[in-house]
Formats: structure tokens, sequence, C-alpha cells
């Protein structure tokens, strides 16, 4: 059964009695957020409310008290049991924002993934925040996949590399991890990216942060990282004259990430 099969409903909150309620599929919408859960276990669910609550409050101005309450009851709507990509999604209609959470079944994790370098201006409006740019990220990760891609990378208007349409990039040069330099680059607060440099500081490992070019990775053991798949090493830089590096770091590196899993909680953190 997929994740848009009759098993994944989408249900309206309702802020006055706290029900959910179907609603028919489609439509836009403003905010979202998602992460995978095992058996109800997540990596960093808190990072995940704390990052929707701040989008809703930053773009809409709509009171973290009022997401909380949200977030209390989508949170026990997440079955105990099973593999789920749940969805956190706020849409304004009539210039009131609503609060609504899509049930999806998990897809299968991918253990690699080939990339495709866009060769056109990132035009979002908001990258560093999940959802309104929602359409546009879908429709380059599409002409991604008609290249024989998994995902589209973008650039900055003078050819750096900044982040996946749904992943955030990590690499390795020698016994170094480096990250974009978020000084330097507005992303997307990518929860795995950062839970990944948090394990490389408690374990000593070196971080260091660049702007590279996608050439300068040539050879370089990558990552495509986010909270449905983990750790992806990049096996393929899709429609590019050089090659992706072996990958011999990610599958521990997968299970240090997966060691973190914690059980839901019924209250978000925070306000």
């Amino acid at each position: 059964m997929t994740a848009d099969g009759p098993a994944a409903p989408r249900l309206r909150w309702s802020e006055e009695d706290g029900t959910f309620a179907p609603v028919p599929p489609g439509g836009r919408v403003d905010v979202i957020d998602s992460w995978l859960v095992t058996d109800g276990r997540t990596v960093a669910p808190d990072a995940h409310t704390d990052r929707f609550r701040t989008a809703c409050a930053t773009l809409f101005a709509v009171p973290p008290e009022r997401t909380s309450a949200f977030l209390r009851a989508a949170l026990r709507r997440i079955p105990a049991t099973g593999r789920w990509f749940p969805r956190l999604e706020l849409t304004v209609q009539d210039g009131r924002p609503g609060f609504g959470l899509w049930l999806r079944p998990a897809p299968e994790r991918g253990a690699t993934v080939r990339v495709w370098v866009y060769d056109g201006p990132d035009t979002r409006l908001h990258p560093t925040v999940k959802g309104p740019d929602l359409e546009w990220l879908t429709q380059v990760r599409s002409a991604a996949r008609e290249r024989g891609a998994d995902e589209a990378v973008l650039c900055t208007e003078d050819g750096r590399l900044t982040e996946g349409t749904t992943t955030g990039l990590l690499w390795w040069d020698g016994d170094t991890l480096y990250a974009p330099d978020t000084t330097r680059l507005d992303l997307l607060p990518s929860v795995t990216r950062k839970t990944l440099l948090r394990i490389a500081a408690s374990l000593g490992t070196r971080v260091a942060y660049a702007c590279p070019r996608p050439a300068d990775l040539a050879g370089l053991e990558t990552w495509a990282v986010n909270a449905l798949h983990g750790i992806r090493p990049v096996r393929e830089w899709t429609g590019s004259a050089f090659a992706a590096g072996p990958a011999p770091r990610a599958p521990i590196w997968q299970a240090r990430l997966d060691a973190l899993a914690s059980g839901r909680r019924q209250e978000p953190a925070g306000r």
C-alpha cells in the first residue's frame, strides 16, 4: 500500500474541539514538516516540531501555544507500531491559518542516491522554511527523474552547491566531515544534517564548512541526508563528467544515527 493510497488519510484539525476530520487530497500547503516514525520511535522529534512551530510563527505569526496544541493532538494520532512518514501541515485559507496532518505509510529507505545538479536558477522565495516552495521543488525533482536521477541539487548563482530538493549535503575529505557554510548560504535547517554534525562533535571528528562547486566533490564520499532515508551516499552525479567516490563510512554512521531514535513525546518541547 502506498503513501498516497487509502491508508494515508489527510486530516484537518479543528481548534474548537481538538478533533481531526478527513479532507480531500491535494491543494496548496504553506508550511510542512515530516519525519520517519518506526514503531513509535523517531530521531530528534523535538527538532522537527520546533522547526515547524518556528516556521508557523515566522511566516504567519501563529502563536507558539496554538501550534503546540495542534502538535500535541497530531502526535497522539501517529500509530505506535509500523513505519510511518507523517506530515504536519499549515495552510492559510481566507487569511486564517489552519493545521492538518497527513498520515502516510513510510516508503522503503533508499541505500544510495543518484543526483543531478540543477542547471537553472534557484527561485525559492523562502529557502529556510519547509513548505512555501514545495511546488517548485517538486518540479525540479521531477526534472531530475526525467534525466535518470533520484534527486536534484541546487546551486547559487556562482555555481556553489547548496542542498537538494529534499536533502541536505555532507561530504568527507580525508578524515574531515564537511557541511555547507550556513553563514554564507540560505539553507533549510536540516534536522538530519545537524544531528550528524552533533554526532561528529561527540566523537571528536573534525568538522569544517565550505561552499564547493560540484566538481570539488569528485571522488569524495558525499551524502544526501534527510529524515526519511537517513544517509544515502551519492553513487552517481548524473549528467556530470566526474564520478562519485566510494562511501565506506556511511553504514556505521547510519547505525549511529538510527541509535538516537527515541519514543514519541505526548507533549512537544517548548511552548
